[in-house]
């Protein structure tokens, strides 16, 4: 196996930020004046952590590919990190915005669209009652909220890593010793969420009963596979332990489906069989429209509407004036309806495997003691040997200063990739020359590292 040296990482490095910077000078300027008006130039503080000392500005996208400003084109695999799932702006979807938007765009009253995507969630995920948000934060959110409010009970329990979007109760760790603490840049936090919240490695089945055999749980909150911190699988049997332990000592369990649904048209769960009490879901559901959705089986539902005050439901901190909004509806009734559809999911695995298959055989070539993960037509690469089984492994595989010079290789020839980890989302809009691209990218930037 072939080792790493640093010096020359270093080197290529700084070389393939000088070329960034040669290469986009428009890019440059244009955020050299959002500096003026925006906080680090950028409309959201991560978006300073590209691999480029500055981002790219995109002129315009369609389908798998976007334009700078500069006007260098790219293949994207990182795709709005799953916003974008669907490709930029599929047809059906930008036909149904264009129609809606001349109706009306938010209502706060329900449309005919409305029934129609809760009848399909409802058959593609198996739950019976649904409602709608902006986005999965929100439905993580009410979810936890409606799980206290049945339960009474304070915590939730949450994997170390885990990632749901901003909620508050998630920014959880294990330090070094494995004691819960604030996860570093968790910034200014209600309360310590060590006071709101449980937190275990995932596939620790032993630690799981451990931690909610005191039921002062309400919820689980999970990814079926855990994808932030990298592609997770979960261990033979361990989503059947997690199922029967919540339901051993009353503890409901919310499975978070926002970047699964790369698994298949009803995610993970439906593919595997799980049996959650919520599923909660973002992102791609309206090919790039702010919406997110959180299902809840019957039991649930009659749970909660036992407990609640009709008169004070507007105030009692679930929901939003532009929930459930006409356009955004009318944009996962599209999306649904002809776009994450079995076909779609059929041609990005097919390119996925090529990618998958592009990737191994560099690795191979060069020695490298590197894997690949996947996760539908979701592909990473690990800098390590052996496959992590949970936050704390992975975590300590990072490697940023090489992340960031692979993302930067990449960018510079055309081709992004999800920030933070060497993920790529292939969308279905891809061809076989894009994902060949990528095999050529990848195999020159191994052989400017160890050749």
């Amino acid at each position: 196996m072939k080792s790493l040296d640093r010096s020359r990482l270093d080197n290529l490095l700084r070389s393939e930020e000088q070329k960034f910077h040669d290469e986009h000078p428009k890019s440059y300027e244009l955020f050299k004046r959002a500096r003026q008006s925006m906080q680090g130039g950028v409309p959201m503080l991560w978006m300073i952590r590209w691999a480029g000392t500055f981002p790219v500005f995109v002129k315009e996208a369609k389908g798998a590919h976007f334009t700078d400003i500069d006007g260098h084109s790219y293949i994207d695999f990182c795709l709005g990190d799953t916003g974008a799932m669907t490709g930029h702006s599929p047809i059906a979807t930008i036909s149904a915005i264009n129609e809606q938007a001349a109706k009306g765009i938010t209502l706060m009253l329900p449309t005919e669209d409305a029934v129609w995507v809760g009848e399909e969630l409802q058959r593609r995920f198996g739950l019976k009652y649904w409602q709608f948000t902006l986005s999965a934060t929100d439905a993580n959110r009410f979810a936890i909220r409606m799980a206290r409010h049945i339960t009474g009970r304070p915590k939730i329990q949450v994997f170390n890593y885990c990632y749901h979007g901003s909620v508050d109760e998630t920014f959880i760790t294990l330090d070094v010793e494995g004691t819960p603490v604030s996860r570093r840049g968790n910034l200014g936090p209600p309360v310590n969420p060590v006071e709101t919240t449980k937190v275990i490695e995932f596939n620790d089945v032993a630690g799981l009963e451990t931690a909610l055999l005191s039921r002062d749980v309400a919820a689980v909150l999970a990814e079926p596979v855990m994808t932030n911190i990298g592609i997770i699988h979960p261990d033979p049997g361990y989503h059947e332990a997690l199922r029967d332990i919540t339901r051993r000592t009353g503890t409901l369990l919310i499975i978070d489906e926002t970047h699964t649904l790369c698994t298949s048209p009803g995610g993970f769960t439906s593919k595997y069989g799980l049996n959650p009490d919520f599923l909660t879901c973002g992102k791609s559901l309206a090919g790039g429209i702010p919406a997110g959705v959180y299902g809840f089986t019957l039991e649930v539902a009659e749970a909660f509407w036992a407990k609640l005050e009709l008169d004070q439901s507007d105030v009692g901190g679930i929901g939003g004036t532009l929930a459930g909004n006409a356009l955004s509806i009318a944009a996962m009734r599209a999306t649904l309806e002809n776009v994450l559809i079995p076909t779609m999911y059929e041609r990005a695995e097919k390119l996925a495997d090529r990618y998958e298959t592009g990737v191994l055989d560099v690795i191979k070539e060069f020695k490298l003691p590197w894997i690949v993960k996947r996760l539908g037509f979701r592909v990473e690469y690990w800098f390590r040997q052996t496959p992590p089984r949970n936050g704390g492994e992975a975590n300590a595989a990072v490697d940023s200063e090489l992340d960031r010079t692979m993302h930067l290789w990449a960018l510079n020839r055309g081709i992004l990739m999800t920030p933070f980890h060497n993920m790529a989302l292939i969308s279905a809009e891809a061809s076989e020359a894009d994902v060949d691209t990528h095999t050529k990218v990848f195999r020159e930037a191994v052989l400017a590292l160890f050749g």
